[in-house]
């Protein structure tokens, strides 16, 4: 009998870093549920979410790694950086401390992941205007500089959080796409996955094969939580 293949194309990993609080858990609610928690509370280590979403016609399939903000956490969640296809850094657009931060992120972020990973700016909270503490502007002049993409979003009310996580796996299935990004290394962040051919069967050199994490060494470890929001 022949094993259904996969109704996915692709797997990318994802990434969330950022300050504690900045509501890094609350974009991955959202994007994964379409629901907003407003008693999000603190990640302890890392948690886990995934989705499948459309890029160019293919499916993939988000695997999508939520990292506590807390430095005493950071031993931790650095070894979830190995192997990122892509990585969303958050700071709270009310919060400039959040902001002012992102430059310690953003050298984790390089010097952790492979030079191809997509690294996209978002501002969170952008519900919050009357409350603002960091300009757009300012916040997309340090993306270009960097090199990031960039949008402001919601959690709470949803605006553009499909849009941060559509938009960084465009650019790695373009990645793909122009040869740029290997999918044979092992940091890549991608597995490629087969489908079936005409006629709904796989053929003999496509056989699926068992589903795995981006995983090494404590991979398998997930968030126990206490109270706040992350």
């Amino acid at each position: 009998m022949t094993t259904a293949p996969y109704n996915y194309s692709y797997i990318f990993k994802y990434i969330i870093i950022g300050d504690m609080g900045v509501g890094k858990s609350c974009l991955l609610h959202q994007f994964t549920e379409k629901k907003f928690m407003a008693d999000c509370p603190h990640t302890i280590g890392v948690e886990f979410g995934t989705r499948i979403i459309e890029v160019s016609g293919q499916k993939v399939k988000l695997q999508i790694w939520d990292t506590a903000g807390q430095e005493r956490f950071r031993a931790v969640t650095r070894s979830y950086y190995r192997g990122a296809a892509g990585a969303l850094m958050v700071y709270d657009i009310t919060r400039r401390s959040t902001y002012n931060h992102l430059s310690s992120w953003l050298t984790d972020a390089r010097n952790l992941t492979n030079p191809n990973t997509v690294i996209i700016l978002i501002g969170n909270k952008a519900d919050l205007e009357a409350q603002r503490d960091v300009t757009y502007e300012e916040a997309k002049q340090f993306a270009e500089e960097n090199g990031l993409l960039f949008l402001e979003a919601s959690a709470k009310t949803g605006e553009n959080v499909e849009d941060a996580f559509l938009e960084a796996a465009k650019k790695i299935y373009q990645n793909i796409q122009d040869g740029s990004l290997d999918l044979n290394a092992a940091e890549s962040g991608v597995q490629h996955k087969p489908t079936a051919p005409q006629g709904g069967r796989l053929s003999s050199d496509a056989q699926p094969q068992k589903e795995g994490m981006f995983a090494h060494g404590d991979w398998g470890q997930m968030a126990l939580c206490d109270g706040g929001v992350t």
